[in-house]
């Protein structure tokens, strides 16, 4: 069974992550959405929401495509996420030329800790590529409209935690 892992914070899930999310779930027989806790980024969304918006979203891509999609909290290293799972391979989203320096560090360290787990980018539709959780939020927190961002459960979310939109509801 070939067990991909699609690590982040996932706060909150964009459109972006579930389109890296339906192409990474045709790579692969699991697609295990690691859901880091990371405390230092203080998350909008606890991490049982986070959680529950993956599962909703993720469900009707799993009823489509047979492959198996959960989601699974982790907060240790992402390599040891990997192991504890039976990832062969970590899927990571690009977006942008810096995205990829970032991550091309990222791989060499996890490659150096466990050199048999590989990792495979896939970059991100290009109707997809500005969207930024940190930005969907900062735009939701200022009034803006997100849905264009967001699956539509998570904006509802959004709109519940901050507010209708520039004043309507």
């Amino acid at each position: 069974m070939r067990i991909g892992l699609y690590p982040g914070t996932f706060d909150p899930l964009t459109l972006g992550h579930m389109d890296i999310i339906a192409r990474a779930a045709a790579l692969v027989d699991r697609l295990v959405i690691g859901v880091a806790i990371n405390r230092d980024k203080g998350p909008l969304f606890s991490l049982d929401e986070r959680v529950a918006m993956i599962e909703a979203e993720c469900a009707g891509l799993t009823a489509r495509t047979g492959t198996e999609i959960i989601a699974h909290p982790f907060e240790n290293l992402l390599i040891d996420c990997a192991r504890d799972v039976g990832a062969q391979v970590i899927i990571r989203g690009l977006r942008a030329v810096a995205d990829f320096e970032y991550e091309f560090q990222m791989v060499g360290m996890n490659r150096a800790l466990d050199d048999q787990i590989e990792t495979v980018f896939l970059m991100a539709d290009a109707r997809r590529q500005a969207i930024a959780s940190k930005l969907v939020k900062e735009i939701a927190r200022l009034g803006g409209d997100v849905s264009k961002f967001v699956p539509g459960r998570v904006n509802d979310a959004l709109r519940e935690r901050f507010g209708p939109v520039n004043g309507r509801a």
